[in-house]
């Protein structure tokens, strides 16, 4: 047996562990990938699409896409897109949009997601729905059994009596356990109250339990008086690129 020397004794190198970050980072660099000059693009908002506006600004920038008009889906990512010399349009002017790239709070089995906790979801759904193509860009925590399932599906409302509108959103789905919640800057009892970019609040559900069938649950939402919009976003991803510890995935509807 061969002897050791000491200065043999440390451990073998682990394997590469990439952080959600750099998993974020991956699926929005793939996403990009789909993007050709002369396009039209929804420019989604969250920290995930943040990476595909980055990435879109650096191959304009390099030449390798030309013609680009983006239409932004948040305040944020307008300030972003102007900071990095995107051109920016909007709905009004550019009502068809070739392909919309954003992040997504939950993705499940078929492709319906939850989107909006990061405050968007308003202008998000406008221009998603819009587009010929959406694709979805996540990381694997992501993926879940059933809508809801791990957070909130958040509800844009106007703040008119909002505590009616959240009182009668609670009650809608008691069958489900839902606990629905007013969404506060510092997420606590007694935080300013979170504003939207349309100047609506925002009461986020919580559901103990499946809530069933997805499409009864968002006509009976919308059907309430004093809800702008909802966080699941129904029948819109094309596209969901999935990046985890083993690579990427992607996933077509």
């Amino acid at each position: 047996m061969l002897p050791i020397e000491s200065g043999d004794m440390s451990p073998p190198p682990s394997p590469l562990i990439l952080t959600q970050d750099e998993l974020k980072k991956i699926a929005a660099y793939k996403a990009v990938e789909f993007v050709q000059s002369g396009m039209v693009l929804g420019l989604g908002t969250g920290s995930t699409a943040k990476h595909a506006v980055d990435r879109i600004a650096d191959l304009l920038h390099q030449g390798k896409l030309m013609n680009i008009i983006g239409i932004p889906t948040s305040k944020k990512t307008h300030q972003q897109a102007v900071s990095l010399g995107i051109p920016l349009s909007d709905l009004d002017t550019h009502p068809i949009v070739d392909l919309a790239i954003d992040g997504a709070d939950e993705v499940d089995s078929n492709l319906n997601l939850v989107k909006g906790r990061g405050g968007s979801l308003l202008r998000e759904k406008m221009i998603e729905s819009a587009c010929k193509k959406f694709i979805v860009i996540v990381d694997e925590s992501k993926l879940v059994p059933h809508v809801g399932a791990s957070g909130a599906m958040p509800v844009e409302v106007v703040p008119f009596c909002w505590k009616f509108t959240q009182d009668r959103l609670q009650s809608l789905f008691d069958y489900a356990g839902c606990v629905a919640k007013l969404r506060s800057n510092n997420g606590g009892e007694d935080g300013e109250i979170f504003v939207t970019d349309n100047g609506n609040y925002i009461v986020d559900l919580f559901f103990k339990k499946d809530v069933g069938d997805l499409k009864i649950a968002s006509d009976a939402i919308l059907r309430l008086a004093g809800v702008v919009e909802h966080g699941m976003f129904l029948d819109m991803a094309t596209t969901v690129i999935v990046a985890g510890e083993l690579g990427i995935t992607i996933k077509n509807k």
